[in-house]
């Protein structure tokens, strides 16, 4: 069993930045990839970028690639997503996923993770 909490959500100011954190616990492997998801009020659960845990691989969303990027701390089995040049679109909860075995193919799709943590709200306001 794999359990994931977030932390660093907030309220930031249009233009601002946010680090958000993943840590692991529990048993993991080696075959692991790391997600992050968000989703906004009436809308669908989006993917946004993920990492392979071995190797360190990435992928990223069209609609976050080059102001999100994914990292991970293998030694504090933490994961982040740093956030930059926010937007008020942004706002949603955020999410962060493990599951094993995953293909790039697979990557951004909700149903590849098993795992997953209780979300942050991340709020971009002035």
């Amino acid at each position: 069993q794999v359990q994931l909490a977030e932390s660093g959500g907030g309220l930031v100011q249009p233009g601002g930045s946010l680090r958000l954190s993943c840590e692991l616990s529990g048993r993991t492997f080696s075959s692991l990839t790391m997600g992050w998801f968000r989703q906004a009020p009436g809308k669908e659960r989006e993917f946004l970028a993920a990492i392979r845990w071995s190797g360190g691989s990435t992928r990223y969303s069209d609609s976050v690639k080059g102001r999100f990027t994914i990292s991970k701390d293998t030694a504090k089995n933490t994961g982040y997503l740093q956030m930059t040049t926010l937007r008020p679109e942004d706002t949603a909860v955020y999410y962060c996923a493990a599951g094993s075995g995953l293909i790039w193919s697979t990557m951004a799709t909700d149903r590849s993770y098993s795992y997953w943590g209780q979300g942050t709200q991340v709020t971009v306001s002035s």
